[in-house]
């Protein structure tokens, strides 16, 4: 396959959404790197791929909470001399509850990995990619960053920020065939909640989820169409639709409202 010199760089690749575009590329015959802090999953989710497809998968193992891990990981590829030609940012966190009540520290580490990862290793790889003439990024933004996010403020704050930052680096890039696609899902049916400590806090198990396979599959055709972003399924665009029309403060209530029903 004509991929296969080819890699792709994906944080949160183990499970979730990350998996599937992960699967999606090696089905198309892309090497993959894929970064987890959780030795045995990474170790599973990589025999699991390269068994599976037959590509190469190079497992690293990085928090990247920490903020020297976005540079660590690419200069280890530097090292290994394997060239990205896609970039998959996924990995995300948040921590649910009202602001006031929060732990600031655990609030901290999802900016860190939210963003700061995130800016960094798109500011690294992307650099690269715009020498080459070539290369194509997604980020994995949110349905929740376009709206006000009452007891997910700061979670929601980050993803409003990945979309615009997204947005904008695109526009500056356009002209260097290299694309940046954002990818803004709604609610799927992930680890995420979990990890969040949402499934009794909003009854998210009663709310009717989108796949993560198909969330990724919506993802993987932009980002190989090279389009500037995509809401992940047909209520989410519906949802996106309604928020622009009415004002902020009744999108906020409404919001909090289906947090807490």
């Amino acid at each position: 396959m004509t991929n296969r010199n080819h890699y792709a760089l994906l944080t949160g690749a183990t499970s979730g959404v990350g998996l599937e575009l992960a699967k999606l590329l090696a089905r198309d015959g892309y090497n993959l790197v894929i970064i987890a802090r959780d030795q045995e999953t990474l170790g599973n989710a990589g025999d699991e791929l390269s068994d599976r497809y037959q590509v190469k998968v190079v497992t690293l193992y990085k928090n990247i909470f920490e903020r020297n891990a976005a540079t660590e990981i690419y200069e280890e590829m530097q090292s290994a001399g394997i060239v990205i030609s896609i970039l998959v940012n996924d990995a995300s966190q948040s921590n649910y509850g009202a602001f006031v009540h929060t732990d600031i520290e655990r609030e901290l580490v999802v900016v860190q990995q939210n963003i700061s990862t995130l800016i960094t290793l798109t500011k690294l790889f992307l650099t690269d990619m715009v020498v080459r003439g070539e290369g194509k990024i997604l980020n994995v933004a949110s349905v929740a960053g376009k709206l006000p996010g009452p007891l997910q403020a700061v979670y929601q704050g980050t993803k409003a920020f990945v979309h615009s930052f997204t947005e904008a680096v695109r526009e500056e890039v356009k002209h260097t065939g290299v694309t940046v696609t954002s990818l803004l899902p709604g609610a799927t049916a992930t680890d995420f909640f979990n990890k969040a400590k949402m499934l009794q806090a909003n009854n998210i198990k009663d709310k009717k989820l989108a796949t993560a396979a198909d969330v990724a599959m919506d993802g993987y055709e932009a980002l190989m169409n090279g389009e500037d972003m995509v809401i992940a399924g047909f209520l989410n665009k519906v949802q996106f639709e309604i928020s622009n029309i009415l004002p902020d403060a009744k999108v906020a209530d409404a919001m909090y409202k289906q947090q807490i029903d």
